[in-house]
């Protein structure tokens, strides 16, 4: 299992109370596992589960099916989406 890092922005943040942090991670997982692996270490997030976005090195990916293969080292920003018109 890989060791990732998350990288936490503007309402993600403030629910984890967190800018980053490492976690390991299955090497082959679609963007909806990694999201739910992440919601069991911060629940709290599970309330922005249909508004986020990730970008894993720094290429977007919606959530669902895609096959992801992460190395040790990426990293993966959770980008909620920007409050305000």
């Amino acid at each position: 299992r890989p060791q990732v890092t998350v990288l936490y922005f503007a309402r993600s943040a403030e629910l984890v109370g967190l800018r980053s942090e490492s976690v390991c991670v299955p090497q082959r997982i679609s963007s909806l596992q990694l999201w739910e692996e992440i919601v069991k270490i911060h629940p709290r997030l599970a309330v922005i589960r249909d508004q986020v976005v990730f970008a894993v090195r720094q290429e977007y990916v919606l959530l669902g099916d895609q096959l992801l293969v992460l190395q040790p080292g990426d990293e993966v920003a959770i980008i909620p989406p920007i409050s305000g018109g």
